[in-house]
């Protein structure tokens, strides 16, 4: 079986998550083949989307997500997500029992003894109306027949598991801020999410397991589970087996992937590369070695903005009054210097509507 270098695997998911160029895709159909993008952090998708895109206008977004075409939803691992709208109405039923699951890792003390069932039922009644409500609000709501959760698990429960919500604009719109209101998807949307098969088959896993490959693979089981948080995809791995190819990585891990899909030669330049915070690209897998080293990898999970240099993580970055600031992880060679300033200037001038270009660029660490 043929072995994928860290180098080789690097390429690849730069290739696939549109890093190894900016793509000429609209901005809705980038969303979609990169599955969504990880989106807590209400302004980082559009750094993402400027990373990837060739010409990117952020009121592009911003008038997807008031037109309904792309949705904030907690989805992949019970974070906030920007997906697009047919994504999840086909993808939420099959999250449903982990978003219970991961809510009650977190809450199942407070929540011993609550029906989950009546409480959806219930939170569902109260929102039937499609007024727009914060979690507290809801949690309010039912607080007299359950008053002892608190309102922060009632919440929790309601708004990231047991009810598909939208988080409504303002929320998420370019240079906007603005707090999470919540409508059931359905309200929002005008149908209901797509519900499981009746016959027991898993179509939308073995759909998660061919998207994920398109926009990350080659990749193991295990990273696919990182990237969704779904326990039960073996059989949707077996079912679709006989479509993918296999290779190994360098620790003899299996790695699965689409016959057709990109594998760059791993010696194809990498451009330097702005990423967001809690970017695809590093939480899109269990082993992330393929684009940070060991020492580092603690950053994808922090919210720190990472600088690809090589394909690798080797800088973090901040704004402040209008100037990038970027503080490298290891030592950079002048030319490599020279690109970050530069694409560091870009990014300035997107961020501040062609108002500053400034760019602070730290030593390197001795």
């Amino acid at each position: 079986m043929t072995v994928l270098g860290t180098r080789a695997l690097n390429r690849a998911t730069l290739a696939r998550q549109l890093l190894l160029d900016r793509a000429d895709l609209p901005a809705l159909d980038a969303v979609a083949h990169l599955c969504g993008l990880q989106a807590q952090e209400p302004q980082e998708p559009f750094v993402g989307l400027w990373s990837r895109l060739r010409a990117f206008d952020p009121a592009v977004l911003s008038g997807l997500l008031v037109g309904r075409s792309v949705v904030r939803t907690h989805l992949m691992r019970r974070t906030v997500h920007l997906l697009t709208a047919d994504d999840v109405l086909a993808w939420r039923a099959r999250h449903g029992i982990m978003l219970r699951q991961q809510v009650l890792g977190t809450y199942r003390r407070e929540l011993d003894g609550v029906d989950l069932d009546e409480l959806a039922a219930a939170g569902r009644a109260v929102m039937a109306d499609g007024e727009p409500r914060s979690m507290a609000e809801l949690a309010r709501a039912l607080a007299e027949r359950w008053p002892a959760p608190g309102p922060r698990a009632l919440g929790e429960m309601l708004v990231a598991a047991l009810l598909p919500m939208a988080q409504l604009p303002p929320r998420g719109l370019w240079r906007t801020r603005a707090g999470v209101r919540n409508v059931l998807l359905s309200s929002w949307l005008g149908r209901e999410i797509d519900p499981p098969s009746p016959d027991g088959s898993d179509p939308v896993g073995q759909t998660l397991v061919r998207r994920y490959l398109a926009a990350f693979g080659p990749a193991a089981a295990a990273d696919l589970r990182a990237w969704c948080g779904l326990a039960g995809l073996p059989a949707a791995v077996s079912a679709v087996r006989e479509e993918l190819v296999t290779f190994r990585d360098e620790r003899g891990r299996e790695l699965l992937d689409l016959p057709g899909a990109p594998r760059p030669d791993p010696d194809t330049p990498a451009p330097v590369r702005f990423l967001p915070a809690f970017d695809n690209a590093l939480l899109g897998y269990h082993d992330r070695s393929r684009i940070v080293d060991d020492a580092h990898r603690g950053l994808s999970v922090a919210g720190t903005r990472v600088v690809l240099v090589d394909g690798r993580v080797a800088a973090t970055w901040n704004v402040e009054a209008g100037t990038v600031n970027v503080t490298p992880l290891r030592r950079l060679s002048r030319s490599d210097r020279a690109a970050v300033a530069e694409e560091g200037r870009v990014l300035a001038s997107f961020l501040s509507d062609d108002d500053s270009d400034r760019v602070q660029l730290d030593a390197s660490p001795p």
